[in-house]
């Protein structure tokens, strides 16, 4: 008797165990890029820059339980400490309850002096134009002609379009999942887990990334970024 009750105790504890291994949820993938906020109003990792000079981060910026709000003005954006190649980049960004929704956007490759707006690739958030893709000041891309298009700014410089394939962003209140996939020359964006751009051609091929301030609040979480390692044949 007392075999069979323990037999039946490591039974037990077997299907508990393996109930629990499936309830967890799985880890999430990639380097946290958005973890800290000094006392100082700092965020540990990113540098500042806004239209106003010496505007302080944490006066446009804050960070509290894994949220990141943006106030909008002045404008301006955040960007990494670190340049960044070939990566998937995860994050989540919504319009906050209760308020107009307007601009904003995610730069990647991001280069030369800080400025408004630096010489990058757009993966823009617009209301309205979430999912389309602009080359800021002379960034080259490419793709269908259909939806494509370029402009000579005279404060900007060059910028080129591609617009997206069809809408996929929420409503304002809502989150919304972005996935930027860049690797070489082709960068991807899924919005909310519909495909909604391709760029070929993008150049320059490295540099560091930004979150935007464009005049609106704006929230951000969840952003985390995962190297893409060239496989060596």
């Amino acid at each position: 008797m007392k075999s069979k009750l323990l037999l039946a105790a490591v039974m037990f504890s077997s299907i508990l165990f393996l109930a629990m291994v499936v309830a967890a949820p799985a880890a999430e993938p990639g380097e946290r890029l958005l973890t800290s906020q000094t006392d100082a109003g700092e965020l540990v990792g990113w540098q500042s820059f806004h239209q106003e000079a010496d505007t302080p981060t944490g006066a446009v910026w804050q960070l509290a339980d894994g949220i990141l709000v943006c106030k909008g003005s002045p404008l301006g954006y955040i960007r990494t400490k670190k340049e960044y190649a070939n990566f998937v980049l995860r994050l989540e960004w919504r319009w906050p309850p209760g308020k107009e929704p307007g601009k904003g956007g995610v730069l990647i490759r991001t280069t030369g002096p800080d400025k408004i707006w630096p010489k990058s690739l757009e993966a823009q958030i617009n209301v309205g134009d979430a999912g389309d893709f602009w080359g800021l000041d002379g960034y080259a891309l490419s793709g269908p002609a259909e939806r494509s298009k370029s402009l000579e700014h005279p404060q900007f410089g060059k910028l080129t379009n591609l617009a997206k394939t069809e809408p996929a962003e929420k409503k304002a209140g809502q989150w919304n999942t972005y996935e930027i996939v860049a690797d070489g020359e082709v960068v991807t964006l899924t919005i909310n887990g519909k495909v909604v751009n391709r760029a070929t051609g993008c150049k320059p091929g490295s540099g560091v990334i930004c979150l935007t301030s464009e005049g609106n609040e704006i929230h951000f979480r969840n952003v985390r970024l995962t190297p893409i390692v060239e496989s060596k044949d």
